[in-house]
């Protein structure tokens, strides 16, 4: 018996333990299946390679909530330690101080013209129209609209420019307590004092510092000075086409003064004012019908401030669009002051660019015998060639009469001034005839006013000469001396009008000039450049081609500190044989006696020019060079009542007008002074010599014997000398009443002409010194005249537009 048994209970039976059955280990081999040695988890392999740069999602998860709690600390951080400044002492604008290239005064600016305002003296109307533009959700958010940054930085991160992403809370700040500079720094610094700001001002408080921090333009600061400026009323009194007014200067208020601005920144303007207006009616501030009444609203002229008289007021706009234009200084930041600003302007060419258009135009008027004479308006612009520097700058009369700088504007046409601008793309783009021969200055051209350009697609192009005057078949040289449309007009055909068009912008021109078209009556000069403008291309020839923007502004200091500027950039615009040759061209217009440039030829050393008279003798213009000096200078005729564009005949007394006349004085008055001891030197000589080489004619001559509106190939003899080989038809040359003649020597402008065979050696016996009251009498007679001359006139002239060139300039 079992001791269980005893027990009285059964004894199970007890099975024998089974063994763990384990996989051997084998020394570097894989670690065995199953749990690890006293029963724990086998660890998970190491990871290796790249895998191992990796952080884990729990080191990640740490990482950005320890970034978040350093952000929030950071944040308060700087909410706490960066202070509000004194509001007053840091708004207070400064003066500026302009100075001459030597170091001497000009004048200096700044006076501030502000009267603060409560909200309360704010239209509801302005304030609505200011909120419609900058920030129309200005009382539903807080200081900073996270959104608006994020979006401004994308822009300009993908290339689109600097955009605005500022409340107007920050801009209050900005304005009133920080600098206008685009900086880290200054937008951290601008981001804590909005929110401090923002907890501590009211939103009312914080519009009404904002309407009356802003700059508007005008050098008025504040809406109060702004209204007073624009519209002579009080910021109370403000509608809300004048409020919406006011809010578009807020984004560009030089670029958007419709008074001043340039076409395309009135269009500007006006799209603007157009997006406040529709803001305004869909925030509900404005009814739709009352949107539907409302009109532009009519702008006052600015008044000049005090202390810019004489030409100081130009030099100053002047070289505030240079420095505003290049983003140099920003226009509040400038208008804010405390700058030290040096033109390149040497005061004694400009005291005696100023003597010469006294002494050769304002002595010789008097309005109040003659109305005409108060039409009269000059501008002028001198260049160093070799630098781009502007040396001297004539704007008008007086700043303080004439707000319009003259120097700067672009609302006239440059007539035949742009002729060398057709002659530079004719000679640097190989141009060809339309029967195949290369252009040189030996090509013939017809010269019949009238005459049809051949190669054109559309209506065909017709210009008349000045007078309707007939030159027959003449050299391009000698359509150059004695500036003939038909010839010119044909040129550019052959050459190409877009070709033409891009060698004006890469000689200087804007692009965005008005009038600037490849239309076939680009070479006559329908475009509007400014005077400056037409300065900066003949610097282009007689740098060799090389382009440099005229510049106005040599340094700038702000209080201690050096403002960097663009450094001028010199381009080959065209090659330097090109230059070398349409400069050598330019000089028969002076030496030849019946160019239209004789006059210039008083000053006694090489010169090159290029007369101008446009459409109704509305403006005259002479730009001319030597080696070491470019000028230029343009008459403008202007209604001194509306400002309209008049003609310049009968201003002086004198009957009819061109740049021969009173320009190409002034321009020899100051050259002669500008130029006096310094030496002589000459032109660089073009690859073919300057030889006038052997004629290029017609390959297929065809001759009518009398003036056509039909193209006229007929083969003329001869040589292209500067000194003239076909003298033109009565009346001189036909393109400038300035030239030297006027007896007619029956020439043939239908058919073959016969060339004298030596230049003429005639000059005009005395070089006027005072007003021109008429051509001279005499004219160089060639050896060997034509034997006859025509017996008819054309019964009909085109007048010189076309279907698509209405308002072309008659470029004399």
């Amino acid at each position: 018996m079992s001791r269980n048994a005893q027990g009285g209970g059964r004894v199970p039976s007890i099975r024998p333990v089974e063994r763990l059955k384990r996989t051997p280990v084998v020394p570097g081999g894989p670690a065995p299946d199953g749990p690890a040695a006293g029963g724990k988890k086998p660890r998970r392999p190491g990871r290796t390679g790249w895998r191992r740069l990796i952080p884990t999602w729990r080191m990640t998860l740490l990482g950005l909530a320890a970034s978040l709690l350093l952000g929030v600390g950071l944040f308060a951080l700087g909410v706490a330690l960066v202070k509000v400044p004194d509001a007053h002492a840091a708004a207070t604008a400064q003066s500026n101080t302009w100075l001459y290239a030597d170091g001497s005064v000009i004048t200096r600016t700044g006076q501030l013209n502000r009267q603060n305002v409560g909200l309360d003296k704010v239209s509801p109307a302005a304030q609505h129209a200011a909120l419609a533009a900058e920030d129309r959700n200005f009382y539903h958010e807080g200081a900073v609209n996270v959104q608006g940054l994020v979006r401004a930085a994308l822009n300009t991160a993908k290339g689109e420019g600097t955009q605005g992403g500022s409340t107007i809370t920050q801009q209050y700040v900005k304005n009133t307590y920080l600098s206008q500079k685009q900086s880290i720094t200054r937008k951290v610094k601008e981001l804590f004092i909005a929110i401090k700001v923002d907890a501590t001002e009211s939103k009312d408080d914080v519009l009404s510092g904002y309407l009356n921090t802003s700059y508007y333009g005008r050098g008025a600061y504040g809406i109060q000075a702004a209204a007073q400026a624009y519209f002579g009323v009080d910021a109370s009194a403000l509608n809300s086409a004048q409020g919406a007014y006011l809010a578009t200067l807020l984004n560009a208020p030089g670029a958007y003064d419709v008074a001043t601005a340039t076409p395309a920144g009135k269009q500007n303007a006006v799209n603007r004012w157009n997006y406040v207006m529709d803001g305004m009616v869909k925030e509900g501030w404005l009814s739709a019908d009352e949107r539907a009444r409302t009109s532009f609203p009519d702008v006052k002229d600015p008044q000049p401030s005090l202390g810019l008289s004489g030409q100081s007021g130009y030099l100053v706009d002047a070289a505030t669009q240079y420095l505003t234009s290049t983003g140099a200084i920003g226009e509040t930041e400038l208008a804010k002051g405390g700058y030290t600003i040096k033109l390149s302007i040497d005061p004694t060419r400009q005291q005696a660019l100023q003597d010469a258009v006294q002494a050769q135009l304002h002595d010789t008027l008097n309005p109040d015998k003659r109305k005409k004479d108060a039409a009269a308006q000059a501008g002028a612009a001198s260049v160093d060639p070799k630098t781009g520097a502007v040396v001297a700058l004539y704007g008008g009369v007086d700043y303080l009469k004439h707000f319009v700088d003259n120097a700067t504007r672009r609302d006239y046409q440059a007539g035949s001034t742009f002729k060398a601008i057709a002659l530079a793309a004719a000679f640097e783009n190989n141009a060809k005839t339309q029967d195949g021969r290369t252009v040189t200055p030996h090509t013939i051209y017809d010269g019949t006013s009238g005459r049809k350009v051949r190669g054109g697609k559309g209506t065909p192009y017709a210009p008349p000469n000045e007078g309707d005057k007939s030159y027959g078949q003449i050299s391009l040289q000698q359509a150059t001396d004695w500036s003939v449309n038909s010839a010119f007009a044909q040129l550019a055909q052959d050459t190409g009008l877009q070709k033409v068009k891009d060698t004006a912008v890469a000689l200087g021109l804007p692009g965005n000039t008005p009038g600037l078209d490849p239309v076939p009556s680009i070479p006559l000069g329908a475009a509007t450049p400014s005077v400056l403008d037409m300065a900066g291309v003949y610097a282009t020839l007689d740098n060799g081609g090389k382009q440099i923007t005229p510049w106005l502004v040599q340094s700038v200091d702000h209080e201690g500190e050096a403002v960097q500027l663009p450094a001028p950039k010199t381009t080959q615009a065209i090659s330097a044989d090109t230059a070398n040759q349409v400069t050598s061209m330019l000089q028969g217009v002076v030496s030849d006696p019946g160019g239209t440039g004789w006059r210039a030829k008083a000053l006694g050393r090489p010169v090159a020019g290029k007369t101008g008279t446009t459409d109704d003798q509305k403006s005259v213009w002479f730009v001319g060079y030597t080696p070491e000096l470019v000028t230029s200078v343009a008459l403008f005729g202007q209604d001194p009542g509306n400002g309209s564009q008049v003609s310049l005949s009968g201003v002086g007394g004198i009957d009819g007008a061109a740049g021969g006349q009173y320009p190409a004085q002034i321009w020899t008055g100051y050259m002669k002074a500008a130029l006096k001891g310094r030496p002589v030197s000459d032109f660089p000589t073009p690859s073919d010599g300057g030889d006038s080489g052997a004629t290029d004619v017609p390959t297929a001559p065809s001759a009518p014997s009398t003036p056509s509106t039909t193209p006229s190939t007929s083969t003329a003899t001869g040589g292209a000398n500067s000194g003239g080989t076909t003298t033109p038809p009565s009346g001189g040359s036909g393109n400038d009443s300035s030239n030297g003649g006027s007896a007619s020597d029956g020439s043939n402008p239908g058919g073959a002409t016969t060339a004298p065979t030596a230049p003429p050696t005639t000059q005009p016996t005395a070089q006027p010194t005072t007003t021109p009251t008429g051509r001279p009498t005499s004219r160089p007679t060639p050896t060997a005249p034509p034997t006859t001359a025509p017996t008819t006139q054309p019964t009909a002239q085109p007048t010189g537009t076309s279907g698509n060139l209405s308002g072309a300039a008659t470029g004399q």
